[in-house]
C-alpha cells in the first residue's frame, strides 16, 4: 500500500516515522535510529 501522509518526529537519537494511506489507516509505523533514517528515505 502507498503512504500519502508521512509524519517524522525528530528526536535526538530516534525518528518515529508514521505513514498513512489515502484512506486514513495507517500503513507505516517505524523507529529509526540516525544513521538508518537516511538509507531508509532512498528506498
Amino acid at each position: 500500500m502507498k503512504v500519502s501522509t508521512l509524519g517524522i518526529d525528530l528526536a535526538k537519537n530516534f525518528f518515529q516515522l508514521h505513514g498513512v494511506g489515502c484512506n486514513g489507516q495507517t500503513v507505516l509505523k517505524k523507529k529509526l535510529t540516525r544513521d538508518k533514517f537516511l538509507p531508509f528515505s532512498c528506498t
